[in-house]
C-alpha cells in the first residue's frame, strides 16, 4: 500500500527518502490503513532526520521524495474505508500521531511532491504539505470538498491561498472545478513542470524530482535544515516576526558552528577555486 525505499543520489553521494502511494489500481486512493501507514513512516523519518548538535552532515539523509506509483499521484480517499474525519481535524496528541500530514510538518529536511495524474482532494491536500512540487503534464489539480459537501481537514483551505493568492483558491475550491498542469504551473502551485517522456521507466516528475534532491544534497544539510525552518515558520508570520524568527535561528546556527572554524575557510576556498564550474545567466 505504501512503499519506501532509500537511494544514493549520484553526484552528493547523499540519501534521499522515496515515500511512494502504492495503490495504482485504486487511483493510489487512501483508507485508514494507509494514511495510518503514512503516519508511520512519515514520524519515523522525522526522528531520523531531526537536527542535533553535532555535524548534521553526517546524516546522509537530504530529502524526502513523495510519489504515487502508476499514472496518478493520489486521487484523495477510499470512500470504501475512509479515514475518520473528526479524528483527522483534531489536535489531540493521540490524533496528531495518526495525522499523515502533521507528521510531514516535523520533516526538517525539504519533502520534494513528484506528482503525476491525478491530485484531488485529500490528494491534494497531501500534496500541499510538500515544500516542493514537481508535476509532469499530466497533473491535474481538484479540490472537490464542496461539491460532496465535505470540509477540508489537512490545510488546504489556507495553504492553497498561500500558493496562488486568495482569489484563485476561491475560484478553484468553490467550484470544485479542474486545474491542468500548465496552468498550475503559470499559477507558482507547480514549481516545476516536466513535459512526459516516452520509454521512461519511472516518471518524469520523480527523476527531475532526484535531481533537485540530489542538488539539495551538495549544500551543507545543517543550514539547510535551519534555513527551512527559518521559511516554513516566517511563512507564517507577519514580516517582522519572521524577521526576528530569523534571527534567532541564525544567531543559533552560528553559535552552533563557529567553534570548528571551518565555515568561512570553506567558503573561502569555493569562491577562490577557478576550476568551480559557474552558472551563466540567459539574461
Amino acid at each position: 500500500m505504501v512503499e519506501t525505499k532509500t537511494i544514493q543520489l549520484p553526484k552528493s553521494g547523499k540519501k534521499a527518502v522515496i515515500v511512494s502511494l502504492n495503490r495504482p489500481s485504486k487511483q493510489n486512493c487512501f483508507d485508514t490503513k494507509v494514511v495510518h501507514t503514512l503516519s508511520r513512516i512519515f514520524h519515523d523519518i522525522a526522528i531520523a532526520t531531526q537536527p542535533t548538535n553535532d555535524n548534521d552532515n553526517d546524516n546522509d539523509i537530504t530529502c524526502v521524495i513523495f510519489t504515487g506509483k502508476g499514472d496518478t499521484f493520489c486521487a484523495g480517499a477510499d470512500l470504501s474505508n475512509p479515514p475518520n474525519p473528526i479524528v483527522q481535524s483534531s489536535d489531540l496528541p493521540e490524533c496528531l500521531a495518526i495525522n499523515p500530514v502533521h507528521q510531514m510538518s516535523l520533516i526538517s529536511v525539504p519533502i520534494i511532491g513528484a506528482l503525476q495524474g491525478h491530485v484531488i482532494t485529500g490528494g491534494f491536500e497531501l500534496a500541499l504539505a510538500c515544500d516542493i512540487l514537481v508535476g509532469d503534464t499530466t497533473t491535474k489539480f481538484r479540490d472537490t470538498h464542496v461539491k460532496f459537501g465535505l470540509a477540508p481537514c489537512w490545510g488546504l483551505s489556507q495553504k492553497l491561498q498561500r500558493r496562488i493568492g486568495p482569489g484563485r483558491a476561491k475560484w478553484l475550491s468553490l467550484s470544485a472545478r479542474p486545474l491542468d498542469a500548465k496552468m498550475a504551473y503559470e499559477w507558482g502551485l507547480l514549481d516545476e513542470l516536466v513535459e512526459v517522456k516516452e520509454g521512461m521507466t519511472s516518471s518524469s516528475s520523480l527523476n527531475r524530482a532526484m535531481e533537485i534532491a540530489d542538488n539539495i544534497g551538495m549544500q551543507d544539510l545543517s543550514m539547510v535544515k535551519r534555513y527551512k525552518q527559518a521559511l516554513v515558520e516566517g511563512g507564517s508570520m507577519d514580516l517582522e516576526k519572521g524577521l526576528h524568527r530569523e534571527r534567532d535561528l541564525g544567531l543559533a546556527h552560528y553559535i552552533t558552528i563557529m567553534n570548528d572554524g571551518s565555515t568561512f575557510e570553506n567558503a573561502k576556498e569555493y569562491i577562490q577555486d577557478e576550476k568551480r564550474p559557474r552558472l551563466s545567466s540567459k539574461l
